[in-house]
């Protein structure tokens, strides 16, 4: 079984300056673009080295990057934070608070490309690769390989762009600082992702399925993972946004998945242990040998490290409400409910709250009873505001990347970052068969069924009875829980946001952001003392529960169904080519 991780190091400098006149943030003037270089494999593979590199230590594509490279580069870049702009999580970090402005509608459009990131070196870098990998005199199979490398990373870079600016220049050549390319108008959206379905498409039919000597790199089973994930993207956000198409991308999306699942190369990771196998793929600093993982981003003490676990245990935030109750019940009778049609669901205590339930939540979220076992103290959990230590924001406190051991060792925690899982492609499959409408039974079992085995949880029945919570969606049940598993088990994956994009169902992040609960009688227990008047809660059902941004700047929360799907361009750049044209509303 063949298991990939990025590599950590590739040497290759390439020289780039500023170009302060183009669209093209930062091109370079001067490249290996003259035909001089390209002579050898060698050469092939230390330049496809360098877009690893690009793509794996350049803050500006954060969705390459893993934990990234720094200790607490985390509190910008990494899963956690991005999480902040979604319903998932509610956070008063100051250092997520880009996340959290766009979550509660209050983003403003950008002054400069850094800031907005409307960024493109990194595309340069690949068309360089694509425009003379052609030269070099060697077997067009092998040549090949290396070009599928770069159109997989073209894709890739592409898909962020649309899902962040819908329309943008489609450019598949070097160019140049006069080049007049430069200052044309944005391509339409459907043009720019046939383009890439295209690209990786072509990556798909060149990559090999596994490489000699060439352990970490881009494999034809992570080029079919990405079209799985870009394809649903686009097939579903065309098809919830009126845009048409949308059943040639979901049918795309399918194939792929299929392809990969055939393959018989990966499978999840169940060792029988249905209380600990889920988190255990998140604390793991072995992950190229696990079945389940089709790429990660592999850390080594020494030589590449972070600090994921201190920074997940020092948040001043944490799991939201309403992410935490769309984990299923286990009823008396055994079946699987949501909390809507469950009949013993109770949240009097946090303690309840985590009584018979799916087992994937106590493995999200730290169960109080287990302090012991997972920060080793006793201090006393939840710690809210004003009650010292590792506080949280909501009162639930995340425990998915978190290690006690990994924890002491600070800036120096190797434990490896998934980028792509297979569970992931089985979620794709769910999906884009309820899409298609050919969903079955035995669809389900091969998927969806999978997870919830692996956490001891009842299967997913079709056509299961409508959780009252989404009643009002105008989608299936069985798209409502497919949509559920997908919530919990990609969760601070980099995920959700984009869920919610492509479904148009933004709206979500409008609601009032909540924690637990926390009645007047909990505020004058023994166990909350020493609890911040500033920690304020609002009345639900004549139940109180924490309210996160009470007395802060985003408290008010909207969503302009007109305007945020899609982000701002730049002001300097729209300034340098007003071609371009500005989103709509902003």
């Amino acid at each position: 079984m063949k298991k990939y991780s990025i590599p950590i190091l590739f040497s290759l400098a390439i020289a780039f300056q500023s170009c302060n006149d183009s669209f093209l943030d930062r091109l370079p003037t001067t490249d290996l673009n003259d035909g001089l270089y390209w002579n050898s494999e060698d050469d092939l593979k230390a330049y496809a080295n360098g877009i690893y590199n690009q793509a794996g230590n350049n803050a500006d594509y954060m969705f390459f990057l893993g934990f990234t490279n720094t200790a607490f580069g985390s509190a910008t870049h990494a899963v956690v934070p991005i999480e902040s702009q979604t319903d998932n999580h509610g956070s008063r970090a100051s250092e997520h608070e880009t996340f959290i402005r766009r979550a509660a509608g209050q983003q403003t459009v950008p002054s400069d490309a850094g800031q907005g990131g409307w960024l493109w070196p990194f595309l340069r870098v690949c068309n360089v690769m694509l425009a003379n990998y052609q030269h070099v005199p060697i077997a067009e199979s092998i040549k090949n390989q290396y070009a599928g490398e770069a159109l997989f990373f073209r894709a890739w870079f592409y898909l962020d762009k649309v899902q962040n600016y819908g329309d943008v220049p489609y450019v598949s050549t070097p160019l140049n600082t006069d080049s007049p390319q430069l200052f044309d108008k944005r391509t339409p959206r459907k043009q720019v992702m046939d383009s890439v379905l295209r690209d990786i498409n072509l990556a798909i039919e060149y990559l090999p399925t596994s490489w000699t000597n060439g352990a970490g790199r881009i494999t034809k089973y992570t080029a079919l993972a990405l079209k799985s994930r870009l394809a649903l993207y686009e097939g579903t956000y065309r098809k919830y946004h009126g845009l048409g198409d949308a059943e040639n991308y979901l049918r795309e999306s399918l194939d792929a998945s299929e392809k990969l699942m055939a393959s018989n190369v990966y499978k999840i990771y169940n060792t029988g242990k249905p209380k600990s196998d889920y988190r255990s793929l998140f604390i793991n600093s072995e992950l190229a040998s696990n079945p389940e993982i089709i790429m990660a981003r592999n850390y080594v003490k020494g030589i590449l490290t972070h600090n994921m676990s201190g920074y997940v245990q020092t948040l001043n935030a944490g799991p939201t409400r309403d992410f935490v109750e769309d984990f299923l019940c286990i009823e008396s009778d055994g079946s699987a409910k949501p909390i809507g049609l469950s009949s013993i669901y109770n949240d009097a205590t946090i303690e309840n709250v985590f009584n018979n339930r799916d087992a994937r939540l106590a493995q999200i979220v730290l169960d109080p009873r287990e302090e012991q076992a997972i920060f080793r103290s006793n201090v006393g959990y939840p710690r809210l505001l004003g009650m010292g230590g590792d506080i949280s924001a909501t009162g639930y406190h995340l425990i998915k990347y978190f290690d006690y051991d990994q924890r002491q060792l600070a800036t120096n925690s190797d434990t490896d970052a998934p980028i792509f899982r297979y569970a992931e492609i089985l979620l794709n499959y769910a999906e884009a068969k309820a899409e298609l409408g050919s969903l079955s039974q035995t669809d389900l079992d091969r998927s969806i069924n999978l997870l919830r085995d692996r956490a001891g949880m009842p299967k997913l029945q079709l056509n299961p009875p409508m959780d009252p919570k989404y009643a009002g969606e105008g989608i299936s049940s069985n798209l409502v829980e497919i949509r559920r598993e997908r919530r919990i088990e990609l969760c601070y994956e980099q995920t959700r946001f984009q869920d919610l994009m492509r479904w148009k169902k933004g709206s979500y992040l409008a609601k009032k952001v909540l924690g637990i609960r926390f009645e007047d009688s909990d505020r004058n227990s023994p166990r909350f003392a020493k609890v911040s008047s500033s920690v304020k809660t609002v009345d639900v059902g004549g139940k109180k529960y924490i309210d996160v941004y009470a007395g802060s700047d985003f408290v008010n929360r909207v969503f302009d169904e007109d305007k945020y799907y899609l982000m701002p361009l730049p002001i300097n750049v729209l300034s340098k080519n007003p071609a371009l044209g500005q989103n709509p509303k902003w």
